[in-house]
Formats: C-alpha cells, sequence, structure tokens
C-alpha cells in the first residue's frame, strides 16, 4: 500500500499525519499521546491512546554485545533511493531463527529511506520504502492536522483503551529462546470493557526484531491453533490446559514455535 506521511517535531512535540493513498480511505493523526483513526467511508473515527515510541526495540546492552554473535553485518553498494544518494547495509542471520536484513540509509543524515526483509530462502518477504521525501522541509502545524473536525457531527466515535500494556510480573516464561533473545517487556494488555482483562503478554527481542507472545484462557478471542505465516509475521498458537499460547513476530516459523511450546508458569 501507498501512504502519505507527514511528521513535525515543534517546540518539543511531535505531529504526525499518515493518509492512505490507495485501497479504503484512511486518515490516521498522532498528536499529544493520542491517536485518531479516520475512516470517511463508513463515517467513524477511533480514538485510542499513543502506545509506542518508535518500531525498534530499545537495545540492552546485552543485546548490542549479542548482535554480532547473531548477525553478520556488511557495507553494502552505494545507491539512490527517492532521489536521494543512500548506503546499503545487509545484516544477515548466523543461523535459520531469524531473517537476514537490507537497509538503506541516507548519505546526508543516516535516516532510513528503505528496508527489505530477507527469508530463509533468499526471498523478499516485506519492503517498506520512501518513493518521495523531503528532510527538513519548512512546513506548518496546518500540515498535520487532520481533513476533518475532531469529532464529526455525524460520524460515529469509538474511543478505545484495548492496545495499552500494564507491566507487571505476569508469573510466564519462556523456557527456549533463540540464541541472543532476551526480555523486553511483560505485562497485561488491556481489554474491550465489555470482555474483561485482555491477554498476558511477554515481549522477546535480539535487538532487531521483537516476539511478542500472548497467553490468554480458552473460549477468548483467540480461537486458532497452530502454525500461520503472513508476510514477515509468523505465529504459532497452542493449546496449555486451560489457556492458549501465541507467539508472533518477524521470525521464521521455527523460532515462534519453539518459543511458544516453551512456555510454561
Amino acid at each position: 500500500e501507498t501512504s502519505r506521511l507527514t511528521h513535525l517535531y515543534e517546540n518539543g512535540a511531535e505531529h504526525e499525519k499518515l493518509v492512505n493513498l490507495d485501497g479504503p480511505a484512511r486518515e490516521v493523526i498522532r498528536s499529544q499521546g493520542e491517536v485518531r483513526c479516520y475512516y470517511p467511508d463508513a463515517k467513524i473515527v477511533r480514538v485510542e491512546p499513543r502506545t509506542f515510541r518508535n518500531v525498534f526495540p530499545s537495545l540492552s546492552p546485552q543485546q548490542v554485545a549479542t548482535l554480532s554473535s547473531n548477525y553478520r553485518a556488511r557495507k553494502g553498494p552505494a545507491g539512490r533511493v527517492a532521489g536521494l544518494d543512500a548506503q546499503s547495509w545487509v545484516i544477515e542471520p548466523k543461523d535459520g531463527l531469524r531473517y537476514g536484513h537490507e537497509l538503506w540509509t541516507d548519505a546526508a543524515t543516516g535516516m532510513l529511506l528503505k528496508a527489505r526483509m530477507i527469508s530463509e530462502r533468499g526471498e523478499v518477504i516485506e519492503h517498506i520504502a520512501f518513493l518521495d521525501i523531503a528532510i527538513g522541509a519548512k512546513i506548518g502545524r496546518e500540515a498535520a492536522q487532520p481533513t476533518w473536525p475532531a469529532t464529526p457531527p455525524d460520524w460515529q466515535v469509538s474511543k478505545r483503551r484495548a492496545g495499552s500494556l500494564e507491566e507487571r510480573d505476569t508469573g510466564w516464561e519462556a523456557a527456549r529462546l533463540p540464541p541472543g533473545f532476551s526480555k523486553f517487556a511483560e505485562g497485561q494488555r488491556a481489554g474491550r470493557r465489555d470482555r474483561g482483562p485482555g491477554p498476558l503478554q511477554l515481549v522477546y527481542s535480539d535487538g532487531m526484531v521483537a516476539v511478542s507472545v500472548f497467553i490468554e484462557p480458552r473460549g477468548g478471542s483467540q480461537r486458532y491453533v497452530g502454525r500461520a505465516r503472513q508476510g514477515g509475521i509468523s505465529q504459532y498458537s497452542i493449546k496449555l490446559d486451560d489457556y492458549v499460547v501465541t507467539a508472533l513476530g518477524e521470525v521464521p516459523p521455527e523460532a515462534v514455535q519453539m518459543i511458544a511450546t516453551s512456555v510454561a508458569r
């Protein structure tokens, strides 16, 4: 899919606007700790807390030290992306429990311009890139404002608290992890008001990618058991006593199966 993204940093605050340019119409506004998703075709706006700061997990000193144990990194050829001079970098896994990555960065600022995820068979399974970009452009606050009022009068407004993670000790652990992975966070997801608490979640990372483990009682929203895969995301679910355990992340299917089948109290 193709999107137009505007990002403004002003007086210590970030404002973002993302507009879908193909497929169903959608506009996402992130500002002041809140996310508003506008769906004009359905006349719905969804409002939820902004629960993340960036896409990549933070790196602990242990993860930085172990990256070179699990990946080989080398400088690739120079090229051009979105009209800018770019430098490519190749990150290859040393085992079959993680994917490879090809990254292109802006030669002047180091900003990521293009990224590819490479499967164990050398196939591109995920591709993200700028087609056109202006870094440091002079834009005003209005460029990151929604097209519609905050609450359009004839639209349905849905306020959701699901998605936030209350960090705490869950009492669960994965006994087997791919080399280099360590726990990044754990806690309980906020649930829908009409369905009670959300699932427990454990997050593991090797510094490049993250794998989430969800634990919820049988009969909840998770009914599928077995292996699934969509693009770069692999998933494996298993029944454990009165629970369903699901591991998913941007790793090969063998990795999520190893993690899910080792989860215990």
